[in-house]
C-alpha cells in the first residue's frame, strides 16, 4: 500500500468522541492553513457516519475561520432530518472553541425515473498522454516553473495531470475553460461513501485556478492570495476516486476581489459523475508601506 493511500485513509478516518461528535487530524505538511478540502472530505465522512443504507446526493458549505494544521479538528454533527426519502444533516467544524466551517449535506434513497440526461464531456487528451513520462519529453519541459516540476516528483494522496499545461507559461485561456484530470494515487476500499468524500477531498484543488487562466497566470503566483469562500457539489452517478475523472471547469464571472468557478466531473467513457461550484477569494499581496 502506497504512502498517499495511507495519508489519504487516515486523513478521513476520523476518531468517534461521542454521538454526533468526531475528531480529525491534519497531515504534516508546511502549509499554513488546513486545505480546504480536507475539511470537506472530514466533514462529508462525520455526516455519512450517522446515517444508513443512503448516500449524499449534495452538499453546500462555507469556509468561515483558517483552519490551523496543528490542532485536531471538532465535527459536530445535527441530524436534522430523516425523511423517508431524504436525510438531512449539518455539520460544524471547531477549533479553539470557534467555527471554522459549515456544512450541510443531503441524503438520498436511488429510485426508479423517466428522466435521464446529461451534458457531453469535453474533448481531451486522455491521462496517459500526460504522465510524467510523456511530459518530460515535451520540449517546453526545460522552461516548466519549478513548482510544476516539483509536482511530477512529489508522492500526493490526489494525482492530478493538468491539460492546459502552457497555461503555466503565462497562455491565457480566452473562455476560461480548463480541464484536469484526477485520481486518488492508490486503489481505494470498496465504500461509495469513501470514494464520494475522497472526491470531495480531491475537488477543492484547482477550481479557483479557472478565474486564473482567463488573464495567464495561476494560484501558483506568489502575488495571489486565495482562498475558498463557499462550496458545493452534487453527486449524480456512481464511480471510484481511484480511476481516472475529468474534472472541466470554468469560471463565468470575477469581480470585486471573488471569483466564481463551476466544474463538471466525467468518467472516461463521457458519464457526468458529479458538478461543483465555488466562489473564492482572488486578491492580490498588497505592498506593505515602509515605515
Amino acid at each position: 500500500m502506497s504512502k498517499s493511500l495511507i495519508d489519504l485513509i487516515s486523513i478521513l478516518d476520523l476518531e468517534p468522541l461521542e454521538v454526533n461528535l468526531f475528531r480529525g487530524t491534519s497531515p504534516k505538511t508546511s502549509w499554513q492553513r488546513v486545505f480546504g478540502g480536507q475539511v470537506i472530505g472530514q466533514a462529508m465522512v462525520a455526516g455519512c457516519r450517522t446515517v444508513e443504507n443512503r448516500l449524499p446526493h449534495s452538499l453546500h458549505c462555507y469556509f468561515i475561520l483558517p483552519g490551523d494544521p496543528q490542532v485536531p479538528i471538532i465535527y459536530q454533527v445535527e441530524r436534522l432530518r430523516d425523511g423517508r426519502s431524504y436525510t438531512t444533516r449539518r455539520v460544524t467544524a471547531i477549533q479553539h472553541g470557534n467555527a471554522i466551517f459549515s456544512l450541510m449535506m443531503s441524503f438520498h434513497d436511488d429510485e426508479p425515473t423517466n428522466f435521464d440526461h446529461q451534458d457531453k464531456m469535453p474533448d481531451v487528451p486522455p491521462p496517459e498522454a500526460l504522465s510524467a513520462e510523456e511530459i518530460v519529453k515535451q520540449p517546453f519541459f526545460k522552461d516548466m516553473p519549478d513548482f510544476i516540476k516539483r509536482y511530477y516528483e512529489s508522492d500526493r494522496p490526489i494525482e492530478l495531470r493538468p491539460v492546459e499545461l502552457k497555461r503555466y507559461f503565462g497562455q491565457k485561456i480566452h473562455d476560461g475553460r480548463i480541464h484536469v484530470w484526477i485520481k486518488t494515487a492508490a486503489k481505494l476500499p470498496d465504500d461509495p461513501a469513501l470514494h464520494m468524500c475522497a472526491l470531495a477531498y480531491a475537488s477543492d484543488f484547482s477550481l479557483l485556478d479557472a478565474v486564473m487562466a482567463r488573464y495567464g497566470r495561476t494560484l501558483f503566483d506568489k502575488r495571489m492570495m486565495p482562498a475558498s469562500l463557499d462550496h458545493a457539489m452534487w453527486f449524480h452517478r456512481p464511480f471510484r476516486a481511484d480511476e481516472w475523472l475529468l474534472y472541466a471547469q470554468d469560471s463565468p464571472s470575477a469581480q470585486g476581489g471573488r471569483g466564481l468557478t463551476r466544474g463538471q466531473i466525467f468518467k472516461t467513457d463521457g458519464t457526468l459523475v458529479a458538478s461543483v461550484a465555488q466562489e473564492g477569494s482572488v486578491r492580490e499581496r498588497r505592498d506593505t508601506p515602509k515605515g
